[in-house]
């Protein structure tokens, strides 16, 4: 292709450009130039207004400087300052950040500077039926404080687990902050999993004390929390209070007779002699989260994230790649069983207020989301590729029926951003926005490519790698790949937010398996198959591991399988992602006793015993009956082989398994096709 017919094919694929005066004002040029300032270099050296790329190698190329301009710029509040950035950024994993410094990170996101600047409330709720509650900064601190000494009056210490059963409202926040406030973990799951789900997680922690609500709520209802929270509870011989909050009461879920060591909220965090929080001065990885792998062969992994490192990832993306201001206002559409929910509190540390939402995004009204834009004047919206896709199908054009003059940026994550939605985002929602399509993941509780707020923005692709993030595209044999080509993505040095251990892996080699041994040389695999385009920007083309993502949600296939093999009828099953009109869907195939039929009936009971034990989105589009199910030789599942086999592509690993005849049974399903 000549240069001309490139270049023409660029400009239709250019959404967006943001305006010289635009690009000026951003947080990355005004880092750029405290870089010059204090390294001697020019701004223009370190930044250019459509590439991020002389920034982000010098980023790589200078780990210690660029990390500590970085604390520098975003005023990460410390008792101590490290004696040093990072020992050695090439050790992988095992490499030491901001050693000897002292922090605390519930302090930093209640910073006495945004109490006394006396900015917007620091958070506003919503549900279905409209806003809920707000709290002001002040209020915040004071809440947080309260619930602290009841924690403290509980016993929790440095270290101990505190467990949230939780919807997306403020006591999520205000329960987490005090947790980080004492040094001790929080760990959240949201009310839309059953029992079984959040003991597969809750009960490796053992926590001290669990938080819940009485209800939340989904589709026009509320749906009651006490009788799972009873069942939990009864479960987790570790706890010694189980805080209620009153939200959900409309749920009619009675009283808290019979659950073991039940206390209400207010009682639980009433005033108390210290009205502000009292804040723990601890190590930069000192443990701060428990979050979860998907659980694809197993009960979930417990991945601990320490707290300085998720501080500085976080106030890194917020304020440079997101171009987050001091008054602005977050909304993230999110749960608190992802890990956007942990990203999205983080903002308080910007001086950014934050909406929470519980429920459905299109019940009462399909513009719902975009109702809170405009009354909440949300500077920057996030939600994930599904939502956009919907949205879209549903004929929404918020520029005809919302003002949206204060929405700034669109950030989309989850899942890969169809083409499709940059044009609807683009010609239905607005002209001029940010559409930032982001990626990272659980596993480093932030992003490896994501915006940049000073480039343009082309169709179907992410911007840029994070700054400070060495990204590759790797082929089987860890060669870099050229732009254009498909492979793994990798991260060829070690970052702030590796995480700090897997909980009960006293040898780390669980961890270590996880994302450091699947390469030819030291990498983190993160387990996207993606390539890097000719713009420095990337497209990711979906999982290569065998994890389920229907809608941007994880999902494991074993926490399917466990429900679905409680039934006598099922001999085994396995569950897989089929592409499926811009998304994936998950498709059962299971083994049945002699003489069963897979009727409508047992689809049912299935569909039950998933949802009432999991999620509904863990529910299958598409169930099918097969004779046999590929394994390897050693007797594993094959999920892999029969997620190939139904998208009609080879099967690499034939040979390691023990019946690759069976693979037949998957190939060429009329009942898959569209």
């Amino acid at each position: 292709m000549s240069s001309e017919a490139s270049s023409s094919a660029d400009d239709r694929r250019l959404m967006w450009r943001p305006s010289p005066e635009r690009v000026a004002t951003t947080n990355l040029v005004r880092f750029a130039e405290q870089v010059g300032a204090h390294l001697g270099h020019e701004a223009t050296e370190v930044i250019e207004s459509d590439s991020i790329a002389p920034l982000h190698e010098w980023s790589i190329r200078e780990p210690s400087e660029f990390w500590s301009e970085l604390w520098d710029f975003c005023d990460v509040r410390a008792s101590q300052p490290a004696t040093e950035v990072v020992d050695d950024p090439t050790r992988m994993p095992g490499a030491r950040w901001f050693s000897g410094s002292r922090l605390n990170f519930a302090e930093n996101l209640l910073a006495d500077r945004h109490v006394a600047e006396r900015r917007p409330q620091a958070i506003v709720a919503w549900n279905e039926d409209g806003p809920t509650t707000s709290v002001t900064w002040a209020d915040l601190r004071v809440q947080v404080a309260h619930f602290a000494a009841g924690l403290q009056r509980a016993g929790v210490a440095p270290g101990d687990r505190v467990a949230g059963f939780l919807p997306n409202i403020p006591e999520a926040v205000i329960a987490m902050l005090a947790t980080s406030s004492l040094g001790a973990m929080w760990s959240s799951s949201s009310p839309d999993f059953g029992v079984d789900g959040v003991l597969d997680r809750f009960s490796q922690i053992e926590p001290k004390v669990l938080v819940c609500a009485r209800g939340a709520m989904w589709n026009g209802s509320w749906m009651g929390s006490l009788e799972r929270v009873r069942a939990i509870s009864e479960r987790l011989p570790s706890l010694g209070a189980v805080v209620v909050a009153d939200y959900g009461g409309k749920a009619g879920s009675g009283d808290l007779v019979g659950i073991p060591h039940a206390i209400p909220w207010n009682e639980f965090a009433s005033p108390s002699d210290q009205p502000t929080p009292d804040f723990a001065q601890l190590p930069f990885d000192h443990p701060l989260y428990v979050l979860y792998s998907s659980g694809t062969t197993g009960i979930p992994k417990c991945i601990v994230h320490g707290q300085g490192g998720t501080l500085i990832q976080h106030l890194k993306e917020h304020v440079l790649h997101c171009d987050l201001r001091p008054g602005d206002t977050l909304f993230y559409y999110t749960t608190c069983g992802w890990m956007m929910w942990n990203w999205m509190v983080s903002a308080l540390a910007s001086g950014v207020s934050i909406v929470l939402y519980d429920g459905s995004p299109f019940q009462a009204t399909p513009t719902r989301m975009w109702d809170v834009v405009d009354a909440e004047h949300v500077h920057v919206f996030g939600t994930s590729a599904k939502y956009l896709a919907l949205a879209e199908k549903e004929g929404l054009c918020p520029r005809e029926t919302h003002d949206l003059s204060s929405l700034r940026t669109i950030l989309s994550t989850g899942s890969p951003l169809l083409p499709q939605s940059f044009d609807w985002v683009y010609g239905r929602v607005k002209a001029d926005v940010h559409l930032a399509s982001i990626a990272g993941g659980t596993d480093l509780v932030a992003c490896l490519v994501g915006g940049n707020p000073t480039a343009p923005v082309y169709r179907g692709e992410i911007q840029a790698p994070a700054l400070g993030m060495s990204v590759e595209v790797w082929d089987s044999e860890a060669v870099e790949l050229p732009p254009g080509q498909q492979g793994e993505l990798v991260c060829t040095r070690a970052f702030p937010s590796v995480p700090v251990r897997f909980w009960n892996d006293p040898d780390d080699m669980r961890f270590r398996a996880a994302y450091f041994e699947h390469t030819a040389r030291p990498a983190w695999r993160h387990g996207d198959w993606i390539e890097r385009t000719a713009h420095g920007g990337f497209v990711i083309h979906g999982r290569s591991d065998a994890t389920l993502n229907p809608g941007g949600v994880r999902i494991g296939t074993a926490e399917i399988y466990r429900q679905v093999e409680r039934l006598d009828e099922i001999v085994e099953s396995v569950a897989v992602g089929q592409q499926w009109d811009g998304d994936e869907r998950i498709v059962l195939f299971v083994v049945l006793r002699a003489g069963v039929e897979l009727d409508d009936e047992l689809r049912a009971r299935i569909r039950s015993e998933i949802k009432l034990n999991s999620s509904p989105r863990h529910i299958p589009k598409v169930m099918l009956a097969v004779p046999a199910i590929p394994r390897t030789i050693s007797g594993k599942i094959s999920e892999i082989a029969v997620r190939r086999a139904i998208h009609g592509l080879p099967v690499e690993n034939a040979d390691a398994l023990a019946n690759p005849e069976s693979l037949a049974h998957f190939q060429d399903l009329v009942e898959l096709q569209g």
